[in-house]
């Protein structure tokens, strides 16, 4: 297909952006290409000064950063964190100079050209790291693994029309959320499949807000794109749902890029992906070449650079006063923004003032009331045998119903995760019809993620990352299936990004569907990862004791990790105060020979070896609750010694049908999982892997024996399996 023609009359009709696209003028273009000269001229030094980074994109993109930060993105350079300032994402984070470079020249106070000076360079106290940060000021997702931003972008768009649609009055004049998600992606970032994932969602949802710009200079690592790579880009985003516009010279057509920008801005029904041709390292001996992507070019060719721009080859980091002058307006723009902004929120404050008060309780990161009142209390939870996916929706659903920060959904499994409450909303465009009659509009809550796990869980890193607690993302699947959401959990864990992820079906009890199913191993990972809390809990209680320590980690996510199963509820000895603390004492019992560690949903075979124990054997066996690991590290020393008893001659046995990787810290021996599961119905799938109180019993008192006759002292450094059931695969 033909490329799409971009003029200004595109915008006839479209007198709301018509003001912005006049700020552009011919009288400009002089100044425009000093701009890109000095602009090239500085990443290729940027680079050079410690020999190495990704100069190539960044200077290929110089026209298209010229046309979002002068004429077209809404933001304020003196306060980063304007609650309806545009955001921007840098998917092809390796490209961050770029970023970085436009911060510096728009005014953002701590963006210093000494700063800048600093990339790939020893200084901890960097503002540019070799992919965009969180943490620093203007940028608002960290971005690195390729496809993430793109996914990210997606979530601060459904951000905004979620706002939007709760909290505008548009037919009064109040539009207090209107931004626009800009997001720019290179040619690695589509063959990502989280991406595409990202982007069937967006143009499925018609987020007309979001607009995906291409740097297409058909280069990776490798080499040329079509090594691996023929498809017709344009015509996979129309077939997505996406309105598609063209620049063809995207290294010097700012007039192009402008008009193209605000075109995409003034969009009313779907997403717009704009595909920019640019030149990677333009200027260099290596353009359009792999060898321009990942490296410094050397002393000659950056020499050569500034001579093909007319620059001077002997100087260095040149941004001459024209350049800053160029570009000072944004601090004043910015400003009389935010002027505006707060102008018409007095004004709103006024008019509604409850909806006022609810939102500005978001905007400052705040829940909307005291949700510690809406999880049940332990008289209100099942006696009998219950699963705990269903426990939490027990404890989650009223949280939903109730707290409007909350957006929960689940990939395809709402009639097994239990997370769909009275009166739920859908998250869709309003004009959505479909077959199953199941619709919404974008004030609904509730996602309908499709079998997309990756980028269920990297959308809502972005949904999380819009505003600091405005939004608590809650997604749900079955265990298994969070090995495909990994890198988004990992991304949002390394951001500091609140999200509770609801994993049920999270044992070999998961039964008849199998090894694929059971996640003996997945586990491990997450105890591993930093910063993110993996909570297994036994029964209800526990399970509002895993929601209160996930709604109080305000800058973590957490993992909920539920039973498909039926299990025994333990009102008389399980607490969600203990929970908080990792381990606790579940049953205590005086000169206990044995402390059994159970966890989850194998608690069941803790307390039925215990008594086992006591009536078989006449062994004394006091038993530990042991939800979470990291929440137990973070106790004192004094807690954690009282609760395993480190010090006295009782050795410590966990019992858990997972791999038993990372409990050699806490137990001297364990009864778990060395192989993948089986497709048995639950129960018998746990009995043909040992996991009986007859058979665990003796296996326990074994090992308890060995101690009486040669000291505790004879298992340290030699944890052992005390499963005696061996099955290969």
């Amino acid at each position: 297909m033909a490329p799409i023609a971009v003029t200004s009359e595109l915008l006839n009709g479209l007198p709301h952006v018509k003001r912005d696209i006049n700020r552009f003028n011919k009288e400009d273009d002089k100044m425009i290409d000093l701009v890109l000269r000095q602009f090239r001229c500085l990443i290729a030094d940027l680079c050079q000064q410690f020999n190495g980074g990704h100069p190539g994109s960044a200077m290929g993109m110089a026209a298209i950063g010229v046309a979002l930060w002068k004429y077209t993105m809404r933001y304020s350079p003196r306060n980063p964190d304007f609650f309806n300032r545009d955001r921007f994402v840098l998917s092809n984070g390796h490209t961050c100079l770029f970023q970085y470079t436009f911060l510096h020249l728009t005014g953002y106070p701590a963006m210093t050209l000494d700063q800048l000076k600093s990339y790939h360079s020893s200084r901890t106290d960097s503002l540019c790291p070799g992919h965009p940060e969180i943490e620093h000021p203007g940028i608002e997702v960290t971005t690195g693994p390729l496809g993430q931003g793109m996914a990210n972008a997606v979530g601060l768009a459904m951000a905004t029309k979620n706002l939007a649609a709760t909290y505008n009055r548009p037919e009064a004049g109040f539009n207090l959320v209107d931004n626009t998600t800009w997001c720019m992606i290179g040619d690695a970032c589509l063959q990502e499949g989280v991406a595409l994932e990202a982007i069937q969602l967006a143009g499925h949802w018609k987020l007309n807000n979001l607009v995906v710009i291409y740097d297409n200079n058909q280069i990776t690592c490798d080499g040329s794109v079509d090594l691996c790579n023929t498809e017709d880009v344009d015509a996979k985003m129309r077939a997505c749902g996406w309105d598609v516009l063209n620049v063809e010279d995207g290294c010097y057509d700012v007039e192009g890029l402008v008009t193209a920008l605000l075109s995409a801005k003034a969009s009313t029904e779907k997403p717009t992906f704009i595909n920019v041709r640019t030149v990677i390292g333009i200027g260099s001996k290596v353009a359009g070449d792999a060898k321009a992507h990942g490296a410094a070019y050397g002393a000659e060719d950056v020499r050569s650079i500034k001579q093909s721009f007319g620059m001077n080859p002997d100087e260095h980091f040149v941004l001459q006063d024209e350049v800053y002058g160029y570009f000072r307006e944004m601090v004043k723009r910015g400003e009389e923004l935010e002027r505006s902004w707060h102008s018409m929120l007095g004004d709103y404050a006024k008019e509604y003032p409850d909806l006022h008060a609810e939102f500005m309780t978001r905007v400052e990161g705040r829940f909307t009331q005291d949700w510690r009142t809406l999880i049940p209390s332990k008289e209100d939870f099942p006696t009998t045998p219950t699963p705990t996916r269903k426990s939490s929706g027990l404890v989650c659903n009223p949280l939903a119903e109730r707290l409007p920060n909350m957006m929960v959904g689940t990939a395809d499994l709402s009639p097994s995760v239990n997370m769909i409450w009275k009166g739920k909303v859908d998250f869709q465009h309003p004009n959505l019809q479909t077959s199953c009659g199941i619709n919404g509009n974008y004030s609904g809550r509730y996602i309908h993620w499709g079998v997309r796990e990756h980028a269920m869980a990297s959308i809502s890193n972005g949904i999380a990352a819009f505003n600091k607690g405005t939004f608590l993302p809650v997604t749900s699947s079955f265990f298994m299936f969070y090995i495909y959401a990994a890198p988004g959990v990992r991304m949002g864990a390394l951001q500091h990004l609140q999200a509770i992820h609801i994993a049920t079906h999270d044992s070999i009890g998961t039964g008849e569907d199998g090894p694929t199913h059971q996640p003996i191993e997945l586990a491990a990972l997450y105890r591993a990862m930093p910063n993110i809390l993996y909570i297994r809990p036994c029964d209800s209680e526990e399970v509002a004791g895993a929601y209160t320590a996930a709604l109080d980690a305000r800058d973590t996510p957490s993992i909920i990790s539920l039973s498909r199963q039926a299990v025994e509820q333990y009102p008389q000895h399980s607490s969600r105060d203990g929970v908080q603390r990792g381990a606790y004492v579940f049953i205590e019992e005086k000169d206990a020979d044995v402390t059994l560690i159970g966890v989850g949903a194998e608690m069941c075979f803790a307390i039925k070896t215990r008594d086992v124990l006591r009536q078989k054997f006449g062994i004394k066996a006091r038993v530990v609750s042991f939800p979470c690991q990291r929440l137990f590290d973070s106790q004192p020393i004094e807690y954690k010694r009282r609760t395993l008893q480190y010090r006295s001659n009782a050795p410590r046995v966990v019992i858990e049908a997972y791999a038993v990787n990372g409990w050699e810290r806490y137990a001297d021996a364990g009864f778990s999982m060395s192989k993948f599961g089986k497709s048995l119905p639950g129960k018998d799938a746990y009995e043909y892997f040992g996991f009986d109180e007859e058979v665990i019993a003796p296996e326990v008192a074994k090992l308890v024996e060995l101690v009486k006759r040669e000291g505790v002292e004879s298992l340290r450094g030699e944890f052992r399996d005390l499963n005696p059931v061996r099955y290969s695969h």
